[in-house]
């Protein structure tokens, strides 16, 4: 996918080598690590997904998710200027985080594509945008959702709006899941913005809520939530159709194919149970990526028509 250059309005952290960046741990009440482990479920690209939730599962009993949109204040992120990127020692350029290498540059191309494309949408249905903030750390890190670690695939922390990732997990992508390819990439980018969009939108505190007044229907509705983030970067995609390069499409169905629970939970030697999916299953997340590319209309990604808000 040939997408522009970055421009310096994006804001970027690198935790690279600076052992955490702008965050500390503290108190907080209720935190620990129940709220860190869970917090992230239900916001992640699926990669890593089935270790978490079988970890959540048996250390906690359940999949409840951390209050989506609620903020601790010992954990919340230093202030990133636009056009700039804060690391561990200090504050680097643009130039310097994005072009750690090659995955990074191509991160920072999507995030400055994604915010152009999202904000006359959002403004479009009398929604205030707020550019999210990029995060990329190595191996671990912290989020205003807790600790970053990059056995849990990129992710999305609605408490400080930031996309994390690691971006060694597109190697692992590549060599692993065989879900290469530039279009792939920006799949997982777009994906994670989705999130981002739900956040701003408030869909996500709905499903929160919703999660909460039913315990039962929490994986449901964390299906739901992660394939309209799926809808939604196939309209960004849809929106910059004129970017796309053939081979494209066909690299981003098949990373959604190899993402999905049921082909996650078989290569971990489970077997296959819809009730326990949190991210939908390689079919499903396939025709909700397919819909944001054919129609380009965000109103189209409604996979919460028939569920109980």
């Amino acid at each position: 996918m040939r997408l522009d250059d970055y421009d310096d309005s994006i804001q970027v952290e690198d935790q690279r080598g600076g052992g955490g960046g702008g965050f500390s741990f503290g108190g907080g009440g209720g935190g620990g690590l129940p709220f860190m482990l869970l917090g992230l479920i239900g916001s992640r690209f699926g990669i890593g997904g089935v270790v978490v939730v079988v970890i959540a599962t048996l250390l906690f009993g359940g999949l409840q998710r951390g209050p989506v949109g609620s903020t601790n204040p010992a954990l919340e992120r230093s202030a990133t200027m636009p056009g700039s990127a804060r690391t561990g020692g200090g504050t680097s350029t643009l130039a310097q985080s994005c072009n750690v290498n090659a995955f990074s540059h191509e991160s920072c191309n999507a995030l400055s594509s994604l915010n152009k494309t999202w904000k006359p949408l959002l403004a479009a249905s009398d929604v205030a945008f707020r550019a999210p903030h990029l995060v990329f750390y190595s191996q671990q890190g912290t989020s205003g959702c807790g600790a970053a670690q990059s056995a849990m695939g990129p992710f999305y922390c609605p408490s400080d709006a930031g996309i994390y990732i690691d971006t060694d997990f597109y190697t692992e992508m590549d060599k692993q899941m065989d879900a290469g390819g530039d279009f792939a990439r920006a799949y997982v980018m777009a994906h994670e913005y989705g999130h981002h969009i739900q956040s701003l939108t408030g869909i996500s505190e709905q499903v929160h809520a919703a999660q909460q007044r039913n315990p039962s229907a929490a994986n449901p509705l964390s299906v739901r939530l992660e394939l309209q983030a799926d809808c939604y970067a196939g309209v960004w995609a849809a929106r910059n159709r004129d970017r796309i390069e053939p081979g494209d499409v066909e690299e981003g169905m098949k990373a959604a194919h190899q993402i999905g629970d049921d082909t996650l939970m078989k290569q971990a030697g489970r077997n296959p149970v819809e009730a326990a999916f949190t991210h939908g299953s390689s079919a499903q997340r396939m025709t909700w990526l397919r819909k944001g590319l054919e129609t380009g209309d965000p109103a189209q990604c409604n996979t919460f028509a028939t569920a109980q808000l």
